[in-house]
């Protein structure tokens, strides 16, 4: 092999860039630990009405590991994911020393079965609800996204009741109960077609000027499953059904 130039020349390129190798990863592993490159600021900026430093403090920075060029991006990331009402988080690096984070908030649509909150894309996540007056929303986990559009759909149907949507229930047998800010409760039963529920609630709000002026406007309770009609209980009068023909409701 001594003899062999060709050998001895890959032999010694081989050397070579070995040792230079290690140079640079020495000379890497220096630079990198240099004190200018330790992280000085963290930027926030995004949607940030339910966050704070106290909570960045806490949840965040605790968990940081590395400076500047070591940091694991992705960690910060999902750091940032835990803290309640965050939806999505950016990270990047500002030369030299920060980083810059970007957050999307959930926006609240409602209450979820009590102890949790519901976006306005039907999402279900964890977050503080003190002080919170959203309407509440409840049915099975798998019907959130047929409450929420339900929802929007309530709220434009009974709109000219001059009231809000206080609660949206939907049963076990999927049958539908609203409830409005004025105490309002209102039966409006299983959606049988695709029509079904608009045209239960047309008909109640087509005939609401003759029921107020007739019963005044502190309804306490309407039942919309009657075929073709409407029964209501309002303060000191029992059950009156709109059309005495269909005095059996369904559902």
């Amino acid at each position: 092999m001594w003899n062999n130039v060709r050998q001895l020349n890959i032999i010694t390129s081989a050397l070579h860039a070995a040792l230079l190798a290690i140079v640079l990863s020495w000379g890497g592993l220096w630079l990198v630990k240099r004190p200018s490159f330790a992280l000085r600021a963290l930027l926030i900026s995004g949607d940030i009405n339910h966050i704070n430093q106290t909570i960045v403090r806490e949840s965040v920075l605790g968990n940081l590991r590395g400076n500047f060029i070591t940091l694991d991006l992705d960690q910060v990331r999902i750091a940032f994911e835990q803290i309640p009402w965050i939806h999505h988080v950016s990270v990047r690096r500002v030369w030299p020393n920060k980083l810059r984070v970007t957050l999307k908030e959930y926006k609240p649509l409602g209450v979820w079965n009590k102890n949790q909150l519901v976006s306005v894309n039907g999402e279900v996540f964890n977050a503080n609800q003190a002080g919170s007056e959203l309407p509440v929303f409840t049915g099975p986990l798998e019907s959130v996204h047929t409450i929420v559009t339900r929802y929007y759909d309530f709220r434009k149907w009974f709109y000219p009741l001059g009231a809000k949507l206080k609660e949206v229930t939907l049963s076990p047998c999927y049958a539908w109960t609203i409830k409005l800010t004025n105490g309002m409760q209102i039966e409006l039963g299983q959606e049988h077609t695709k029509d079904t529920l608009a045209s239960r609630a047309q008909r109640f709000v087509v005939a609401w000027p003759i029921v107020t002026q007739r019963w005044g406007s502190d309804i306490q309770y309407v039942d919309l499953r009657y075929p073709n009609g409407f029964a209501i209980r309002a303060t000191g009068i029992g059950f009156i059904p709109s059309n005495p023909k269909s005095n059996k409701p369904i559902l």
